[in-house]
């Protein structure tokens, strides 16, 4: 690599790790961790691109791009944050971010992003910021890639007039989805109306929706359990919208492709509503979410008058490891209920016990499926991954993090399996102890309280 790069984050280590690696790769590396000075270099003319981290001591680095791409026309800007939520990844992508990365990062993957950067620098056009104001906070919950794919989809979508289709489980959030992309694009002040088969039950039906819509967004909730007769209508309303055309989206329990094969499904209606397609993941595919999410929902227990709750290591475990068939959804109600019901300030796992004791299981996901051998299972759980992104490929770095993403679970359940013997652990994977150590050590796996499985 070849230029000078400017770093503004408020943590020496990161600061100390990006300037070492940029250095190493032929960069110049100006460091700080003051916005202040970061817009003093920028504004004399300084770097060739920019790392830059949004909350600093002394301002917001998203609001900083405006006035980066003002006085710096073209300079790429490479957004890091620990601030996961889908506000950030739409900020970013609004405010003309060259790239948006969630902390924590992969550092070659960075290396990769920085080194497009530098090579784009001159290529890129300036594009106008939007400034309409935002709403502060949207009730999407997670930091997996499977959540930060999501977000970026969700950003690429927000302003485009596609028809969207939006499929999951049922509890995966599919209707917020819908709801994120209309209140972050040009329509979020006109309606939004989410029709149900009654409300397409007659004739007249498709007028009065599009009389509500104004314009606006409509959404076809449960376009899977339309009658023939309804979706008749919902073309015909597709077709000729009128003088205020709104933008369609629909949501589906599971895959629409299945009722087109079953003969349940229009194709002309398929095709007219899969613009774009996003698959909402299951709770079961971002694990590594349900400890943000129980505390997303204490918190919000807590601000409607409940007493602050937390939740014991060992109940957590045994949170991570239930399937969660009901989604999102059930993980609130789950969560509202040990709120009011927990007898101290923290949750134990006999609690948890006993309101899981109450739910559905899921089948297992994998060896469940008639016969699916694992290698189909994965390939298929990539598939969906893929499909995720739209027309857009996943973010740079994707071997190591689907190797990482399978190792991790595999040597849990291999340690599960030995009692946590490290030793024969290393034995049943067939590896050496030491790297075994060691990659328990760099995936950070707990090794304590584990049992022999039977």
């Amino acid at each position: 690599m070849d230029g000078t790069v400017l770093v503004a984050d408020d943590d020496r280590t990161i600061r100390t790790v990006l300037t070492q690696a940029l250095t190493r790769a032929g960069c110049r590396v100006h460091a700080t961790s003051s916005l202040t000075t970061l817009m003093r270099w920028v504004g004399e003319g300084k770097g060739d691109a920019v790392i830059t981290d949004v909350m600093m001591p002394d301002g917001n680095g998203l609001e900083m791009l405006p006035k980066i791409n003002q006085d710096r026309p073209g300079m790429p800007v490479i957004v890091i944050s620990a601030q996961n939520t889908i506000m950030t990844a739409i900020q970013a992508e609004e405010a003309a971010a060259f790239d948006y990365l969630p902390k924590p990062f992969d550092l070659p993957d960075l290396m990769k992003r920085t080194a497009r950067a530098l090579d784009a620098r001159t290529k890129r056009a300036p594009t106008e910021p939007k400034s309409e104001d935002r709403p502060d906070e949207l009730p999407l919950v997670g930091r997996t890639a499977a959540m930060q794919g999501l977000y970026r989809v969700v950003a690429r979508l927000m302003n485009t007039d596609l028809p969207v289709l939006i499929t999951g489980e049922s509890g995966t959030g599919k209707t917020l989805i819908a709801r994120a992309i209309h209140d972050f694009s040009d329509r979020r002040t006109l309606p939004f109306v989410t029709v149900t088969p009654t409300d397409l039950a007659d004739l007249e039906g498709p007028a009065r929706v599009m009389a509500r819509a104004k314009g606006g967004t409509i959404v076809l909730d449960g376009v899977g359990d339309l009658s023939t007769d309804a979706q008749a209508r919902v073309v015909r309303m597709m077709d000729a919208p009128g003088d205020h055309v709104p933008r369609f989206m629909a949501t589906s329990l599971g895959r629409l492709a299945d009722r087109l094969e079953e003969g349940k499904l229009r194709e002309d209606l398929y095709y007219r509503l899969s613009g774009a397609v996003v698959e909402v993941p299951s709770l079961r595919a971002r694990v590594d979410d349900i400890p943000l999410l129980v505390q997303h929902f204490l918190l919000k227990a807590e601000r409607e008058g409940q007493p602050p709750r937390t939740v014991s290591e060992d109940a957590m475990e045994l949170m991570r490891a239930y399937s969660w068939p009901g989604n999102v959804r059930q993980i609130e109600n789950a969560v509202q209920r040990l709120g009011l019901t927990a007898r101290s300030s923290e949750i134990t796992r006999s609690e948890v016990e006993a309101v899981l004791g109450n739910q559905p299981e899921a089948a297992p996901v994998v060896g469940g499926g008639g016969g699916e051998t694992l290698s189909t299972s994965i390939s298929r759980h990539l598939r969906r991954y893929f499909d995720l992104h739209g027309n857009t490929l996943p973010p740079p770095g994707l071997y190591g993090r689907i190797l990482k993403e399978m190792e991790m679970p595999l040597i849990e359940i291999a340690l599960d399996a030995t009692g946590g013997n490290q030793a024969k652990c290393a034995d049943l994977l067939g590896i050496n102890r030491n790297t075994l150590r060691k990659k328990i050590t760099d995936l950070d796996i707990r090794v304590t309280r584990r049992r022999k499985l039977m």
